[in-house]
């Protein structure tokens, strides 16, 4: 018993000599190609072998002659060893080489697509991984691509929407400084419009800038749904009236909300605004709200007749009007991006859809505790 201790001790020694010297020389080829690392993991585990007995050997518990046949029986396991890691390595470094391939293609602005061929479990997880992230980048690359467009959209349409007022202002304060103006007074009235319009446009932007820079502060209260609804139908009403648009308010349930009553009220103007004017006269605008599964649901529908499909994702896109006209009346585009920024700061959301005759912009955000 004392004997196979001692032998088990100096094979132990052995090996970890071995090992150590192992484990040295995996450092300093730490940065070397997996096939280098694992022919020093095989040539490793023979040499721990061999230390192991070249140690017993010594403390004389081998004969020479089972000496030459443990280390003849050690030498071809070390051939077959490093034979079978270089194999190895070899067919890992090139399932490797075809992933850092496949995965350069979409970082080029393609998709990933995996290599043909059995890979390890990590190589195979990492494909996995490798392709989830290429369908995140090109989702990523469609919406800077999105909004880019409405951008250059929306830049184009402001310059044409400032250009025209400020000639007209310009026009009319030359022909009052010159004094060959007809009806100053009504001069007077214009360009007051058209400083308001310039005002409301500035304003819009400027608005949009802060939901962009993420710099919008609330200050959200308690508040009633009706309490909103029956202020923003109030301060609609003037502009129903003038295009013929009757404003309907009957569904609207008591909900409470914990919103920020001063941009939710804008939020209802925008929306109010937009339908009145997409609403032929004699046609109805009409508000509801009330709970829902996921919350408190507002909807405003109008009667427009309908978006095209194409488009309804769009809607709420930055710089759309629903029409290629560049008339003042159809405004600079920004309401709606207005009104998902400032509901979706409000941890809700902003949809739309058609119904018959028109369609239904809808808000829902989360139900007042309580």
């Amino acid at each position: 018993m004392r004997d196979t201790l001692l032998i088990a001790l100096l094979a132990f020694l052995g090996a970890a000599a071995a090992g150590l010297l192992g484990a040295c020389v995996l450092r300093l080829v730490r940065r070397r190609s997996l096939i280098a690392h694992l022919a020093v993991v095989a040539a490793v585990a023979v040499a721990a072998m061999l230390a192991g007995t070249l140690a017993v050997a010594w403390a004389m518990f081998l004969s020479a002659h089972d000496l030459t046949v443990v280390t003849t029986v050690v030498a071809m396991a070390a051939v077959v060893s490093l034979a079978t890691a270089l194999l190895l390595g070899r067919w890992v470094a090139a399932r490797g080489r075809a992933l850092a391939v496949a995965a350069r293609s979409f970082g080029d602005g393609g998709d990933f697509t995996s290599p043909d061929g059995p890979a390890t479990a990590e190589l195979d997880a990492l494909s996995r991984e490798l392709r989830a992230t290429s369908a995140k980048l090109a989702e990523s690359r469609d919406r800077e691509r999105a909004l880019e467009s409405s951008r250059r959209e929306l830049v184009a349409w402001i310059s044409h929407d400032l250009r025209t007022p400020l000639a007209g202002l310009r026009a009319m304060s030359e022909a009052l400084e010159d004094g060959v103006a007809a009806d100053p007074d009504r001069y007077l009235r214009q360009i007051r419009t058209e400083v308001e319009r310039l005002n409301d446009m500035v304003g819009d932007l400027f608005e949009l800038s802060r939901i962009h820079a993420g710099a919008l502060a609330l200050t959200p209260s308690r508040t009633s749904l009706y309490d909103l609804v029956g202020d923003a139908l109030a301060g609609a009403d003037p502009l129903a009236r003038e295009h013929g648009v009757r404003l309907v308010g009957d569904h609207v349930q008591p909900v409470p909300v914990e919103v920020d009553g001063k941009e939710m009220s804008r939020v209802l103007g925008n929306l109010l605004v937009n339908a009145i004017r997409r609403t032929p006269a004699d046609g109805t605008v009409a508000v509801a709200a009330e709970r829902s599964a996921d919350g408190v649901v507002l909807s405003v529908t109008d009667g427009c007749g309908g978006i095209p499909e194409e488009d309804l994702p769009r809607v709420f896109g930055t710089g759309w009007r629903g029409t290629y006209a560049r008339t003042p009346p159809a405004g600079a585009g920004l309401g709606l991006a207005i009104v998902r920024g400032i509901v979706e700061a409000h941890h809700g959301r902003a949809t739309v859809r058609n119904v018959s005759g028109g369609c239904r912009f809808e808000v829902t955000l989360p139900a007042a505790e309580g």
